[in-house]
Parts: structure tokens; sequence; C-alpha cells
């Protein structure tokens, strides 16, 4: 990988050839210690397991309020020129100013997501590949983590129905 020469020092300092990807994970308390270097591959997930996939979501560019903030805009007819506008974003004389964290138009998207309980559907160890169901966050080449569910999925079970007070 072409790096510059800080990064090199980074590398060379842990004793590991230089990658595309360095980032630093948390472990499970109790799990394994890992070294600086080591690789964590897809055997670690088996078939069925529920994981929480990580990654940079895809940026919108600058959006105006009726995409960003569903604004709901004005009329389309009736001589309206107020079609997409944010209308009045503050009071007059008082506070004679726009309060802090007023929704405006603005850069959309292309910050960190984190899509939640997907079922494995594979694990392909030999190809270094996951297969899983659902959305995962991102480009089609970008990177993301994957790590096992924080919260389980509820599975919804069958409730017997109390019988109403009252007229019978």
């Amino acid at each position: 990988a072409k790096t510059n020469k800080p990064t090199k020092g980074h590398f060379k300092k842990a004793n590991v050839p230089p990658t595309r990807v360095r980032r630093e994970v948390k472990l499970a308390p109790g799990g394994d210690p890992l070294n600086t270097g080591d690789q964590v591959l897809v055997n670690i997930f088996a078939n069925g397991e529920r994981v929480d996939v990580i990654g940079t979501g895809r940026g919108k560019g600058f959006q105006g309020v009726v995409r960003r903030h569903h604004f709901a805009g004005g009329a389309a007819t009736h001589g309206s020129m107020f079609h997409r506008a944010p209308g009045s974003i503050g009071a007059s004389s008082f506070p004679s100013r726009v309060v802090k964290g007023m929704r405006a138009a603005g850069r959309m998207g292309g910050g960190r997501v984190t899509t939640r309980n997907l079922k494995v559907l594979r694990v392909d160890a030999d190809n270094h590949l996951l297969i899983v169901e659902g959305s995962v966050p991102g480009a089609p080449t970008s990177y993301v983590v994957v790590r096992k569910a924080v919260a389980a999925k509820r599975i919804k079970v069958a409730q017997v129905e109390k019988p109403k007070k009252g007229k019978k």
C-alpha cells in the first residue's frame, strides 16, 4: 500500500506490513486477547447468527429542508410562490435571532450508520465472505465493521387474550 512516512512508522513500530485500513477495535470482555496486527477473519461468525454492520453512509450532497428534514413545503398551485422553502425561521423583536438547532438546508448523509440485527446467511471462510440478509451501509466498495449484535432480535410470542369485563 502507498503510505506516507508517519504511517509507515506506525506499521514499522507494530511489526506489521502496511495495509489500506488501520483500525482500533474494542474487544468484548473475557474474549481471547489479540496482539497488534492480528487478523480477525470471518470464521468467528456462524450461520444464522445476528450481527450489526457499521459503515459510512452514502452522502447525498447539499439538500433542502423538504428532503433533509421532511418539511411540508407550500402549495404547488393557486398562485403560491412558496414551494420548497423553509418558511419563517425565527420570531420578531424577541429574541431577535434564530435559535440554535434550527433545522435548515445543508449537507445530508455521509455519516456513521449502524444497521442492527442482520442475519448471517452464509460464512465462506475460504473466500473471506460474509453473506448477510438486509441492507449494508455505504457504497459498494466501502469498508464496514461487522460485530456480534448488541441487542438480540426479539421474537414475538402469541399472547392469550384476557376476558373483557362488563356485559356478557
